[in-house]
């Protein structure tokens, strides 16, 4: 009896550590599981909104780090993120420019809890207000309002230079932007508008050698790209303006239509009428719209027409169909008298309504 007693003592025992041990992996599941949300968003002195920028959250108790993006607005979001005290670490560019100390996050947040918000002029004024900036921060202030300030003397500079150009003024134009580059060599615009007002000076060359830079800077820019290509196109280097040319249309097929009808250009001025009209194709496949690139087209078809044995020309297929679109589409276009005459000269008929009633009349 006493041993069957023991027995029974000892598997309750065990029943009770099994149901101990249970209870405590409960809790730490539960605990894994208990995580929050958080949100926020920045602002420069100026008020417009820090794009891009890291947002570190640093656990002061354990190695938890998470790292949040702002978005165009300048916000940031998260869930999953464990309830806690952190250092907030906010970097541009690798660099941090503010940190924020202990800040609570609450696993059940109120409403104005878990919401960071930073404003960098209410910061420094506070900060200013209360005389605590330590010597790291005022150092950072002072790094902030200099690079405000080079930025708001950049952004007269391009005005400045833009209504040169629009007057006329290309060599006060060039003479302005080659300042802001020596002020300035880390932005593609820079250099970009720099090429735009040594093309208006025609300054070919070295507006090849500012719309390199530009594209070295930003290389996603498809419009440096096809600026790039008409310096190189008037600086005679074809080879190199046709390869601008068709880089621009693949980074940007937006403007597509646009690149593929200069590239189309370029190459019938080189008596190159397939390559040219494999361009203007493309061109219109991109823009349908776009009725110089059937115009030219026609043209490139007629330059290879045939005499037949009668001496009737006889034009390859497709050639009054591109003729007679871009007469639909510009019926009082700059060619569109060239267009009629290209189309009477291999026997074909203007078969737009507007030709028909111009016949009847």
């Amino acid at each position: 009896m006493r041993l069957a007693l023991e027995a029974g003592m000892k598997k309750q025992i065990v029943l009770i550590a099994l149901t101990v041990l249970l209870i405590a992996a409960m809790a730490v599941s539960a605990a894994a599981q208990m995580t929050t949300q958080i949100k926020g968003s920045a602002k420069d002195e100026t008020g417009k909104p820090y794009v891009g920028i890291s947002v570190i959250l640093q656990s002061t108790d354990s190695n938890r780090k998470y790292t949040l993006k702002t978005d165009k607005r300048g916000e940031f979001f998260s869930l999953g993120i464990q309830p806690g005290k952190y250092n907030v670490i906010f970097q541009k560019d690798g660099q941090t420019f503010y940190t924020w100390n202990n800040y609570d996050v609450k696993l059940s947040p109120g409403e104005k809890d878990n919401n960071l918000e930073l404003d960098m002029a209410k910061e420094r004024a506070e900060q200013a207000k209360k005389g605590g900036m330590t010597e790291e921060q005022k150092k950072q202030m002072e790094a902030v309002q200099k690079e405000n300030s080079k930025i708001k003397g950049l952004n007269e500079k391009l005005a400045a230079a833009r209504a040169a150009e629009q007057a006329g003024n290309w060599d006060q134009a060039v003479q302005i932007m080659q300042d802001a580059v020596a002020v300035d060599q880390s932005k593609g615009i820079l250099y970009a508008t720099l090429g735009d007002a040594l093309t208006g000076a025609k300054k070919f060359p070295e507006a090849a050698d500012a719309y390199q830079k530009a594209t070295a800077l930003e290389p996603n820019k498809g419009e440096y790209h096809n600026n790039l290509g008409q310096a190189y196109l008037k600086s005679n280097k074809i080879d190199e303006a046709i390869g601008e040319y068709n880089k621009a249309a693949e980074i940007d097929p937006t403007h597509a239509a646009t690149y593929y009808f200069n590239l189309g250009a370029v190459l019938t001025n080189k008596n190159k009428p397939d390559d040219a009209n494999a361009a203007f194709d493309k061109c219109i496949a991109a823009d349908p719209t776009k009725a110089d690139a059937y115009y030219w087209k026609g043209v490139n078809l007629v330059a290879k027409a045939t005499v037949d044995k009668t001496g009737k020309m006889v034009a390859p297929d497709g050639t009054s169909e591109a003729l007679n679109k871009y007469l639909e589409l510009q019926p009082e276009g700059p060619y569109a008298q060239g267009a009629k005459d290209l189309l009477g000269s291999i026997g074909a008929a203007v078969q737009t309504s507007f030709g028909k009633e111009r016949k009847k009349k």
